[in-house]
């Protein structure tokens, strides 16, 4: 018996992927990935604080917590504060209704 928990593990187990292109050299999965936004995975180690957090702000969104650490994130990245968003979220809103 194997430790591998992936249901789909036996099926592929036997097969020669010796041969298999990247990503970039077939058209479309390269199209597929573009489509996708360039993501890329990766490990990190979150405290459980913060991770329940962003999963329960997803679960009351209905949306992803991967989707709101990634924004979460990328907002940091740019340097934006949360009052930066407050004040572009009021100035949407104004220019909406004029």
């Amino acid at each position: 018996m194997n430790n591998n928990s992936d249901p789909m593990y036996e099926r592929y187990t036997d097969m020669d992927f010796a041969d298999a292109k990247p990503v970039s050299q077939v058209p479309a999965l390269a199209k597929l990935q573009a489509q996708h936004g360039n993501k890329m995975r990766i490990t990190m180690r979150v405290d459980s604080e913060t991770l329940a957090i962003f999963k329960a702000r997803a679960e009351m969104s209905g949306g992803s917590y991967q989707t709101l650490m990634n924004e979460a994130l990328k907002q940091f990245a740019h340097g934006l504060t949360l009052s930066d968003m407050v004040r572009e979220t009021i100035k949407q809103e104004l220019h909406k209704s004029i």
